[in-house]
């Protein structure tokens, strides 16, 4: 495995993207979310491409436009679709015996793969797509039921219940809120929808249990899609080693 930085262009502005490769023929392309460079939280990214290249398939990643090496504006996650397309063509271009490129996204990342159909990618893992048209902080219904009956299976937690040390009005008001019934699908949600309808390579969406924006999109989508793995124990980012190692088998599945 090898790892090298290369300058590619996206319209007129300059993009750094990082290779880590390897000699397999289907290669890894990762697209972060949010602010994220191309490393990372606490260079997350970085150590999964290393991992991916050193199981032997090449992996590649990228600062879009405005995010930190690459020049210009940035637009966020809805006006990356070029940049996306800009990286995949750089991808291919150091490595021209490749037979097939998987897209990896996490959070607003995965919802860009899906807004713009893969990005030429052959096949997608999306984990945590985001469906938040404004972000307010509140959790959505489905996330305050699943955390409530997180709460009702822990003993430690029913004895704080039952020891006073709960707040009777704020469970009450949890409670409540809990009821409603789960808002319509934002406009966000039924445009990831119809992108990855339009995506006529193979696609999961992974969805971690403890995660919000997890939560809220599980709300907006059918839970009975085949293409749903979910695990209960994960975090946004997949931080612990458990969720980590799910997360590794599932791409490594992709990229088989």
């Amino acid at each position: 495995m090898s790892r090298r930085h290369i300058q590619f262009a996206c319209e007129t502005e300059q993009l750094l993207g990082t290779l880590d490769d390897a000699p397999g023929t289907t290669g890894l392309l990762m697209v972060t979310g949010g602010n994220e460079t191309r490393a990372g939280a606490f260079s997350g990214q970085a150590q999964l491409a290393a991992r991916i290249a050193s199981a032997g398939h090449p992996v590649f990643r990228f600062d879009r436009r405005g995010v930190g090496d690459s020049s210009g504006k940035n637009g966020g996650f809805r006006e990356s679709g070029r940049d996306i397309a800009a990286g995949f063509a750089a991808f291919f271009q150091e490595r021209p015996d490749m037979t097939r490129v998987v897209g990896f996204g996490n959070c607003d990342a995965a919802s860009a793969l899906m807004l713009f159909s893969g990005g030429g990618c052959h096949s997608l893992v999306l984990a945590n797509p985001w469906t938040f048209e404004e972000d307010d902080g509140a959790l959505p219904p489905e996330a305050i039921r699943a955390r409530y009956a997180e709460k009702l299976r822990n003993p430690r937690e029913l004895l704080r219940l039952l020891g006073g040390k709960v707040s009777i009005s704020k469970l009450a008001g949890g409670v409540l809120r809990a009821m409603r019934p789960a808002p319509p699908p934002t406009n966000l949600a039924q445009e990831i929808a119809s992108g990855l309808e339009a995506f006529d390579g193979p696609a999961r969406i992974l969805l971690a249990g403890r995660d919000r924006t997890a939560r809220a999109f599980l709300g907006v989508w059918n839970a009975d899609d085949p293409r749903l793995s979910i695990r209960p124990d994960a975090d946004h980012a997949f931080s612990d080693q458990g969720s980590r190692d799910w997360l590794f088998a599932h791409l490594l599945e992709a990229l088989a």
